[in-house]
């Protein structure tokens, strides 16, 4: 079995099914209370992309230096991705425990974090972790990472680390006055508040 190095999380193995994934063994997750989760390399050829795991590693260092606070403060994204989904479906009485959070950090109470998978988009490292949720049992929830250090996207498991590759928008059109997206449905672009 083939096997790479990763200097933060140790050796990753080649997954059997799919030869451009490499799973790292069981690592404590301090973001999501030190939870023990397998971390995968996605879409990995390391005899062509020589800085891969390089990139990954810092990346990796930054996510794990996150802690429960970390996570609390982005409890505002999380619970707006639930009351949104909630409010485009028929109610549900067995939506009731969401729909009667008192104190938006209690939305990690229906947080289930599952896998993270470490991707490259362009040239840059993401950091995807992948839950399950009590509001979207169908899709699920990611949280992405850019770099490892910024929240910049909360979505359903759709595949997609950036809002501009989920709507198929450059991304200089997602900010600004002069954006392009008249008759299209809007991305959700709150994260941008996080880059100032």
């Amino acid at each position: 079995m083939t096997t790479i190095k990763s200097e933060i999380i140790g050796v990753l193995r080649q997954n059997d099914e799919f030869d451009d994934w490499w799973e790292s063994e069981l690592i404590e997750i301090p973001f999501f209370d030190n939870k023990k989760l397998k971390i995968t390399f996605t879409d990995l050829n390391p005899s062509q992309d020589l800085t891969f795991i390089q990139d990954a590693d810092i990346a990796l260092r930054s996510f794990l230096e996150k802690r429960v606070t970390n996570r609390l403060t982005i409890s505002d994204a999380i619970f707006k991705n639930c009351m949104d989904f909630l409010k485009a479906v028929e109610y549900d009485e067995a939506d009731k425990m969401l729909w009667d959070i008192q104190y938006k950090e209690e939305i990690w109470n229906f947080v289930y974090p599952e896998n993270i998978y470490v991707s490259r988009s362009e040239a840059d490292i993401y950091i995807n972790a992948i839950c399950e949720c009590e509001w979207e049992h169908e899709h699920g929830l990611q949280l992405v990472f850019f770099k490892g250090i910024k929240l910049t996207r909360v979505s359903s498991q759709d595949g997609h680390l950036t809002e501009s590759e989920a709507y198929n928008i450059n991304e200089n059109e997602l900010i600004g006055p002069n954006s392009k997206t008249k008759g299209v449905s809007k991305p959700n672009t709150w994260w941008k508040k996080f880059w100032t």
